[in-house]
């Protein structure tokens, strides 16, 4: 088994610019996912495409995503972290500077795609804090780079507005402020971020990348499609039955080959499993905390009898911004009280929190100043949800698995995301007001509270996800520790492969030191 010792061991050099240039990477994530969502019916215009040719400019991002960032998580494990991050932010570059150049809905869509592959960023990123950053620091540092996710989708929405304001707005402008940001992130890692870390080396489970791929493929397919295909339409139970297929022969090529994509008894282990269970229900909170207040506040208040009647801008600067800013304060916090109560309580809290917020939005928005705040609370509690779940899986796996592991927890939160953006738009679609000028179509205002009710429910279950399906926390100071000796025990010449941190790895098992 080879690996590679860090250029500097994590205690002797300053962690701070590594997190900080990997929170800037993980940003750009959150901004390839929410950038095109203010600007799809500009695009349509300019490239005339109608609504579905539209929405594959979203769907593509999301299917690239699904199949890269397992793959990728796994590639950064065997073959050295920073590498491949580097790599990824490259195709990151290349697919925004084609967005930035093209007036082809087709090739708008491969620069998508290649923008897609970004989301493989953030459960890189965290492998490498896991490997440089000093143990008393790691919750702190997973935190703020897992923060830097909801800052960027609100940063995001406010430049999208900001740059299509005008009488003749242009979508370019929005790409190649990505591409800017992007290739700042990239220097960045390059020049701040140390090489090395843990390395296993071996090869990529080809057959179970691509099943696995067919299998995300199909069920994300089916679900941000189901609207516009219909339900109940012959294409997306299709897409359904086929991801069910997909995922049974996925199971049976994993346990069949001798070098698996993914050791299927990680899905087994309880943590794991019920971690990735909170990513899909947090995942579905925060995208239907950005769907449903910028739908709200965009409805006309003099002929809907509700909403605020904001622009893009105006509902991304004073609905939306906020929220997103108190996530990032609220990061560090979460990496605290990870430290001192345990992950498992934190992300207790981020649902009893979450669950508070959105109920708030469910009654109470009638207010300007009501949704503004109960958005703080719903942003507080995804902050602490996203600094509980990194360390939960970093005390659950072995260190040579944490990027795949991250990955497949990246890949829950984002079909976390895709059932609530195909949730709330069937909801806000399925019951509209009637008496309405001939051509306008505006949902029922109990829509939106049951969106929102829904998301209570979501934030609820996250709450029994913590307090019954995670075990409890015990010698949580064991796990960090080991995670930043585990290498150099590992490269010390003469040491087993087989040492008491591999252990669990060779064992097929996780490690449990820090449940």
């Amino acid at each position: 088994m080879r690996s590679s010792r860090p250029a500097a061991r994590p205690a002797e050099r300053s962690s701070t610019p590594t997190v900080l240039a990997l929170g800037l990477a993980a940003m750009v994530v959150a901004m390839a996912q929410t950038q095109v969502v203010p600007i799809l019916t500009l695009l349509g215009t300019a490239l005339h495409a109608d609504s579905a040719g539209v929405s594959w400019v979203t769907t593509a991002t999301l299917l690239s995503a699904a199949v890269f960032t397992p793959l990728l998580g796994r590639v950064g494990d065997l073959h050295g972290k920073k590498q491949t991050l580097v790599a990824v932010l490259v195709v990151m570059v290349l697919g925004s500077l084609l967005a930035s150049l093209t007036t082809s809905l087709g090739l708008l869509l491969v620069g998508r795609v290649m923008q897609g592959s970004a989301t493989a960023i953030f459960p890189l990123a965290l492998s490498i804090v896991r490997d440089q950053v000093p143990h008393e620091k790691l919750h702190g540092a997973m935190a703020l780079v897992s923060s830097t996710l909801a800052f960027g989708s609100g940063l995001s929405l406010v430049v999208t507005g900001l740059l299509t304001q005008g009488g003749d707005p242009d979508y370019h402008s929005v790409f190649w402020f990505s591409t800017a940001v992007s290739v700042l992130a990239l220097l960045a890692v390059l020049f701040l971020v140390p090489d090395g870390g843990h390395r296993v080396g071996g090869r990529v489970d080809v057959p179970g990348t691509l099943v696995l791929a067919a299998f995300l493929v199909l069920l994300l397919l089916g679900i941000s499609q189901g609207h516009t295909w219909g339900w109940g339409s012959g294409k997306v139970i299709g897409c359904f039955a086929g991801a069910v297929v997909m995922a049974a022969v996925w199971v049976l090529v994993e346990l069949k080959v001798s070098s698996p994509l993914v050791d299927m008894r990680m899905f087994a282990h309880r943590q794991v499993a019920m971690t990735n269970l909170a990513g899909l229900l947090v995942g579905f909170a925060a995208f239907t905390q950005f769907i449903g207040i910028s739908y709200l506040v965009q409805m006309p208040e003099r002929i809907a009898g509700y909403g605020f009647t904001a622009s893009v801008l105006r509902a991304s600067v004073e609905y939306l911004l906020p929220g997103s800013l108190v996530a990032l304060v609220a990061a560090p916090v979460g990496g605290v009280l990870v430290r001192r109560i345990g992950a498992r309580l934190t992300l207790a809290i981020s649902g009893l929190v979450g669950a508070g917020g959105f109920a708030w939005l469910a009654f109470g928005h009638g207010r300007s100043a009501s949704v503004i705040c109960a958005g703080l609370f719903t942003g507080v509690a995804i902050a602490f949800g996203y600094a509980a779940m990194p360390a939960l899986i970093a005390a659950s796996v072995p260190v040579q698995q944490t990027g795949i592991a991250n990955g497949i927890n990246s890949i829950s939160r984002s079909m976390g995301s895709a059932v609530a953006s195909a949730v709330v738009t069937s909801l806000l679609a399925s019951r509209t007001m009637a008496g309405l000028p001939a051509g306008i179509e505006l949902p029922q205002e109990s829509q939106f509270t049951l969106s929102f009710a829904i998301a209570v429910g979501a934030m609820g279950l996250t709450v029994v996800v913590a307090l019954a399906g995670l075990a409890k926390d015990r010698n949580r100071s064991t796990l960090v520790a080991q995670s930043a000796t585990a290498g150099d025990e590992r490269s010390a010449p003469g040491t087993s492969t087989d040492s008491a941190a591999a252990r669990p790895a060779a064992a097929g098992q996780p490690n449990r030191s820090a449940e």
